[in-house]
């Protein structure tokens, strides 16, 4: 048994229980549908505990040396490393993902809580001048305080670590509720790592909770000053509508529709690899997968046949098995959305060059070429494995299309000119665009985020560091300073 399987229950201020509400979540293996683990859920009660945990917590954290928070969250890593077999396998198990996904995952949680490790002596402030003769400026950077973070279910070790890290990197307090199908890669199971660190009782709680019992409750309680979503593009603009109202800051990561591009110089082998990983990396359950593929008219039709000779040869099945590329959905309900979207574009009468088969929760991919612009397929992010094939005859024509879309997450561009490329990345309308590389990409370095429908803010590097802090302003007034409507001394 995974030792990880453990870890179903509440942590609320440094002590693991149940909640205290009567629903029980049943955590199961979308491959085979075993259950992995029971959770009894939290309630507002256990959720107002949480964050009065971490507002408390917060305080003690304020005063620990800026070198030992470092040394704290660097022994995260030393610990992931020491357990890396189990943490791989409760990925594949509790989420589907094949061992290749799960390894990208930790190495990549590993990186981030490397970048985070550097933010408690980065905490930096300014002197300034004056207008006011004999007044000293001072800007203090510091924690925003307590930081509610909402976390999905496709990468969930990696994109709740992406934002639990930083903000206690930035000396805040944290509240994490994960997604309910994967409650302890999302959220248990990082709680483990810091209790293991070091990290002061109470200053991260997890909750694992129905959003249908907690309501609104996670943004509108009042001890959160930021709230740090992960997810679809409706829930995020609900989340940032409520916070908004509650003047809160909402750092929103949504969905994508992103556009890859090969131009007609394009090196079709490189192209080929490239969209294959885009798509189908995890199913295509990846919010920056290529859900279109633009391939301009002199290259389309060698492209196509190379692509779906590619693409027919992954093999879909138990994602334990090193031979496996593809592994299920992550639920039956995710499942039987994503064959509504295929039926769909089947039905609007897009060509299918590759159709999938479904076995329970494991679909084989699907390719859809000769799409239009304007269908649904093409229109919608499409979270499973298929894909859209456009064709295009202008590079004008081409950027167009790409733009033509309510997302802008990332984006490709295939061209034997990188220069050229670059620079009609700069006219796609997107967060992150990529030049002869695919459109999945992250780095702990760099601003991580999208524009239009696919969210606000930005993630990674010092861009992580402003999200998670705010700036105070503290005067000093070294000589007498003079001011309207004074009176006269007194003779």
């Amino acid at each position: 048994m995974n030792q990880f399987t453990k870890l179903n229950k509440q942590y609320i201020g440094g002590v693991w229980r149940d909640g205290t509400s009567a629903k029980l979540l049943a955590d199961r293996n979308p491959f085979d549908g075993k259950t992995i683990a029971e959770f009894k859920l939290a309630t507002r009660g256990d959720l107002d505990e949480a964050y009065r945990s971490a507002a408390a917590a917060q305080k003690v954290w304020a005063e620990v040396n800026p070198f030992e928070k470092r040394t704290i969250l660097e022994k995260a890593i030393t610990w992931i490393e020491k357990n890396e077999g189990d943490i791989a396998d409760i990925i594949i198990d509790e989420l589907g993902g094949t061992r290749l996904k799960a390894m990208i995952e930790i190495f990549l949680v590993k990186t981030f809580i490397k970048e985070a490790s550097t933010y408690p002596l980065r905490m930096t402030g300014e002197i300034l001048p004056s207008t006011v003769d004999g007044k000293e400026n001072r800007l203090y950077r510091v924690p925003a305080g307590v930081v509610g973070v909402i976390s999905p279910f496709n990468f969930p070790f990696n994109l709740s670590m992406r934002s639990v890290a930083p903000a206690l990197g930035t000396g805040n307090g944290v509240v994490l509720k994960p997604h309910d199908d994967t409650p302890i890669t999302g959220g248990t199971l990082i709680a483990k790592i810091f209790e293991e660190t070091g990290l002061p009782k109470g200053l991260l709680n997890v909750v694992v909770a129905d959003i249908a019992e907690l309501g609104d409750s996670f943004v509108e309680h009042p001890i959160p000053r930021i709230i740090s979503f992960t997810g679809s593009e409706g829930v995020g603009r609900h989340i940032g509508e409520v916070a908004g109202r509650c003047l809160k800051k909402a750092i929103l990561e949504l969905g994508g529709n992103s556009a890859m591009l090969v131009l007609n110089d394009a090196d079709l082998d490189v192209a080929v690899n490239a969209a294959v990983f885009s798509r189908f990396a995890h199913q295509g359950q990846v919010c920056m997968c290529s859900n279109r593929i633009l391939v301009q008219r002199g290259v389309y039709d060698r492209f196509l046949t190379r692509f779906v000779d590619r693409v027919s040869k992954l093999k879909a099945g138990d994602p334990r098995k090193a031979d496996t590329d593809l592994g299920p959905l992550n639920s039956p309900r995710q499942t039987e959305n994503y064959l509504k979207q295929v039926q769909r574009g089947i039905d609007e009468g897009a060509t299918v060059a590759l159709r999938g088969k479904a076995e329970g929760n494991v679909v084989s991919p699907t390719i859809f070429a000769d799409v239009k612009p304007d269908m649904w397929i093409a229109q919608n992010e499409m979270f499973g494995p298929a894909v859209c094939v456009l064709p295009f005859d202008t590079e004008e024509e081409g950027v167009r299309i790409a733009n033509n879309s309510p997302y802008g997450l990332s984006g490709a561009i295939h061209t034997q000119d990188a220069e050229h490329g670059s620079e009609l990345a700069k006219q796609i309308e997107s967060g992150m665009v990529h030049v002869n590389d695919g459109t999945i990409n992250d780095d702990p370095l760099i601003a991580f985020g999208g524009e239009k429908a696919s969210g606000v803010g930005r993630l990674n590097g010092k861009w992580a560091l402003d999200e998670f802090t705010t700036w105070k302003w503290i005067s000093v007034q070294h000589k007498k300073r003079h001011y309207p409507f004074e009176l006269a001394a007194a003779s």
